[in-house]
């Protein structure tokens, strides 16, 4: 399981280091491709393969799907970690996110979210708010 938060900096070359607790998790090759909220979704090639599958059964009929599936596949790239635990974000992925000089892993249980640390203190500061409300509406449908 993948939980926590973890603020790391981005080198000159676009590398960062994957924290050591969530490297043994995750394994030695990753896929990192568009989340949603301005954030990068980072998964184990072993659960990317559930999700991509699962994506792939949407079918091409329905545009909605078509889109979907444009936007999280064909953006995503199998990254290796290095020795050193440091991977590699590509230019792309590295723009849609606005990731700058340092940046924060969330663990959110099967993926890890890959955010500009500006962002993601915005973003989290926005949901605290809102927490209360969204327990309430989960409880609603019984989700929690």
């Amino acid at each position: 399981m993948l939980i926590g938060e973890y603020t790391q900096t981005v080198d000159e070359k676009k590398r960062t280091s994957l924290p050591v607790k969530f490297r043994k998790v995750i394994g030695k090759s990753i896929v990192i491709t568009h989340g949603l909220d301005q954030c990068l979704f980072v998964y184990s090639t072993k659960e990317w393969q559930k999700i991509a599958e699962k994506l792939g059964g949407l079918g091409m009929l329905d545009a909605t799907s078509r889109g979907f599936n444009r936007f999280m596949l064909a953006g995503a790239v199998e990254v290796d970690v290095d020795a050193s635990g440091r991977i590699l974000i590509p230019e792309h992925l590295k723009s849609f996110a606005s990731i700058a000089d340092k940046v924060v892993f969330a663990g959110v249980f099967n993926r890890l979210e890959l955010w500009d640390e500006s962002t993601w203190k915005s973003y989290k500061s926005k949901v605290s708010k809102e927490a209360d409300q969204m327990a309430s509406k989960l409880g609603e449908i019984g989700a929690i």
